[in-house]
């Protein structure tokens, strides 16, 4: 997964990075982003503007934080609250528009 949104983002969800995403890979859950690891082209935009330095590398995740980069896959693989199926690779957050749900983790947090 070349980019990952983290704890900083939950309940803040400030959405620059939505904006300056070329290939619309990022989605809304209810209290947090998502970026979808088989849209996304690894191309940086999105890390410079979030305001709360949420997004970065899969491997340059803060140590506190690993667990995040399986709960961004694990968004689109798994079964989410309230949906049948996973969501995939839908082709952009454009075509779901706001998923209005989380991953058990961040649910948790």
């Amino acid at each position: 997964m070349p980019y990952v949104i983290a704890q900083p983002c939950i309940d803040v969800m400030d959405k620059s990075c939505i904006e300056e995403c070329p290939v619309d890979c990022i989605y809304e859950g209810g209290r947090k982003l998502y970026i979808n690891a088989k849209e996304c082209i690894d191309c940086g935009a999105c890390e410079p503007v979030c305001p709360v330095e949420a997004i970065s590398q899969d491997r340059r995740v803060p140590d506190d934080q690993t667990e995040f980069v399986q709960d961004n896959i694990r968004f689109f693989t798994e079964v989410l609250p309230g949906r049948d199926v996973p969501l995939g690779a839908p082709g952009g957050s454009h075509s779901t528009g706001v998923i209005g749900v989380d991953t058990p983790f961040v649910t948790g947090q």
